[in-house]
Parts: C-alpha cells; structure tokens; sequence
C-alpha cells in the first residue's frame, strides 16, 4: 500500500503519488493515471517545461540511469515525434512523443531508471520496494495541465504502464481508495498493489466487465459498458449507441483517475442535465456561470435535496453515487454545480476521479473486470 494525496493544495484536481527515482533516490510528486501508459519526469536539461515543486529531475545525478537505444525493440513501445528522427548510431538515444486528450503532451527520451516506493505491508511494516530498470520518458519538453506535479505515473492497461510493469511482483490487479478532495491534508488516500483480501470481502463491493483491449493488446484504457443512467428513479431516455465503442475504437467509457470531472458524449449529456434541471425544485438557478451548469444558489440551505443518480451497466450492474460525487459545492459563494461536462458525441465518456471519491476501486486485468465498494476512504 502507498499513499496518495490530493492535489488541491497545488490547484491540481489530480492525485499524487510520492515516487523516489534514481540513486541515490531523490523525491517526487507523481500525478496518478489510469488513462495513460506512460511514466515520466521533467528531466535536465528542460527546454520547455512548466513550473514544478522541487528542482527537475537530471539524470546525471544518479547511478541507476540508462537511455534506451534506437535500435532497442523497447523504442517500438513509444511514438516518435514527428517528423521522426532516423536511427543512424548504435547509442543514439530513443526519442518518444506522448499526447494526451486534453492536448497536454510530453517529448524527450526514453529511458530506464530504478523507481523507488514507501509501501506499508499487511504486516503493517514500512519498506521501500526498490524496483529496477522501469521504463519512463525523461522529459525535456513538455506542456499541459500538470500543476505542481514532476510527472505522471501511468497505471494503464498497456505494457508500458508502472501497474504493468509491476505485474511480476504484484499480480495482475491494484485498487485504490481517493478520500474527499478537500480533506484536511494530514488524511491521506491509498493506492495497493496486489490483491487485498479485505476489498474483495467488502459486503458492497460490486464488479463490473472491463470491455475492449483484448483484440488491442497495447490497449491503455480501462472501458466499461453503460447502458442507461438513473436519475432522481428515472431511467434516462438515452439511445444506447451512445454508449458503444466502436469496432474503429471511437466512443465507450472509461474510468480514469487522471481526470477530474465526469464527461459524458452528447446526448447523453444534454439529457441528464435536463434530468437534473427538471428534477431541481427550490433553489435559484444561477445563469451564466462558468462551464458548470446547472448551478444553484443554496445559502441558507441546511439540508440539500438533490436527485440522486446511478449508472446501470450493460451486465447488470449498478453503482450509485453520493451526492457529493456528482455535485460540487463551491465555497464560499454557497453555490452548487452539476459536476459533469459534455463532450462531443465522438468522443469517449469518462467517469473521472471526483465521482470517484470514497469508493475503493479494483482495477483487475487477469478477470477483466472493474470492482467498486462504498469505503470512507479516510478511515480505510
């Protein structure tokens, strides 16, 4: 077990991990990532980087660092930039180019350096897992929406991926419990690698199928099946294409850490904030506010009645969100926003990390499935 704690106190609405790399091993913040393969740093020399706690990582500082060559089959992991470069000598290092959906993307070189994590055993004891020769991008240019953090730590479901990696010494599943976001800083959340027996004996845990990524198998993304959405006890009137990941691999949904609000594709997103709208009795609506809608005014309001709402999955299953997951409250104006975005109707829907909080969530690959329990995750 790890912990992780919120990035809020950093204006980041991610979750970082404490990372050692190197040797000797030297300290970082890593954002936490189900929606990406790739681990990486803002490395020395930095010729576009943004602004991080704590000096850049340089790998001439440490021992334990190797670049990866070109003509090294691992470089056939990564994408080059564009235009790529030709691999002419033996010890030219492997350029990688990676992007992510929010157009944030990360370029330097791919390398291979010893990461160093304080886990607390069953047992209870504390020891630094050592685990060598992990392949990560050392970063000389890279840009986006990565507020405080160093770099990012991939738990996708392609090889390139630390949970992948991992696999060896730790099985084919991790879970992790995020506590509510604006928790005091001293309450942290966890993340376990490996399978925790006291998850799987959780009364509430509920499992759903993971779908995709076996005719992929560099597929990163953990996708689930929605079928329809509940709101307030009414199914939604959604066309259930809306939800399909087609077979060019356009649309689905995901769960994703790495993401803090939820989106979902058009319509399906028009419709549930209509749900909302027509279902929301009592509290002035505020116009024109900022990307969030609806919002209301709710000062004054002790007890907050709000519909509730959940997601049916195509297998059956059901997960019910508390309020708080799918409201936010912003404070001190005593307004509360519908903490959902759309995204157009090509694009894929995900369930990001604030409807995730205060669940404990398993990411099991070998049984592909995804398993979700109600946990105050602060005393978890």
């Amino acid at each position: 077990m790890a912990t992780l704690e919120s990035g809020v106190s950093h204006g980041s609405g991610e979750y970082f991990m404490d990372v050692f790399i190197g040797t000797p091993p030297k300290h970082f913040f890593l954002i936490l990532d189900t929606g990406s393969d790739l681990n990486w740093i803002q490395c020395v020399p930095c010729y576009d980087c943004f602004e991080q706690n704590g000096p850049y990582y340089d790998p001439k500082d440490s021992s334990s660092f190797r670049n990866i060559s070109c003509h090294d089959p691992k470089c056939h992991l990564v994408s080059s930039p564009d235009p790529p470069q030709p691999c002419k000598s033996e010890n030219q290092t492997c350029p990688y180019y990676y992007w992510y959906g929010d157009s944030s993307n990360t370029t330097g070189d791919f390398s291979l350096e010893t990461f160093s994590v304080n886990l607390t055993m069953p047992s209870g004891n504390s020891e630094i897992k050592k685990v060598e020769n992990v392949m990560f991008g050392c970063g000389h240019w890279n840009r986006g929406l990565f507020h405080g953090a160093a770099g990012l730590l991939g738990l996708g479901r392609g090889p390139l991926s630390f949970s992948s990696q991992l696999q060896s010494l730790y099985g084919h599943s991790f879970s992790y419990c995020l506590v509510n976001r604006n928790s005091d800083s001293s309450v942290s959340s966890k993340l376990i690698f490996g399978e925790d027996k006291e998850l799987l004996q959780h009364p509430n845990l509920n499992f759903t199928s993971l779908v995709g990524g076996k005719e992929n198998p560099a597929e990163t993304f953990y996708y689930v099946q929605i079928k329809s959405v509940i709101v307030g006890d009414e199914v939604l009137k959604i066309p259930e294409e809306t939800w399909n990941l087609s077979s060019q691999g356009v649309g689905g949904t995901i769960i994703d850490s790495g993401t803090t609000l939820s989106y979902f594709a058009e319509p399906a997103y028009e419709v549930i904030k209509d749900a909302f709208v027509n279902k929301v009795k009592g509290y002035p609506v505020i116009e024109d506010f900022p990307i969030l809608r609806p919002c209301y005014n709710v000062s004054g309001v002790d007890n907050l009645e709000l519909p509730s709402f959940g997601i049916v999955f195509g297998d059956g299953a059901i997960w019910n969100f508390p309020v708080e997951n799918y409201f936010i409250k912003l404070e001190p104006e005593d307004i509360v926003c519908l903490a959902i975005l759309g995204t157009p109707h090509s694009s894929m829907s995900i369930i990001g990390n604030y409807q995730q909080q205060n669940f404990h969530i398993l990411y099991d690959t070998k049984r592909s499935r995804l398993g979700y329990a109600p946990t105050r995750c602060a005393d978890a």
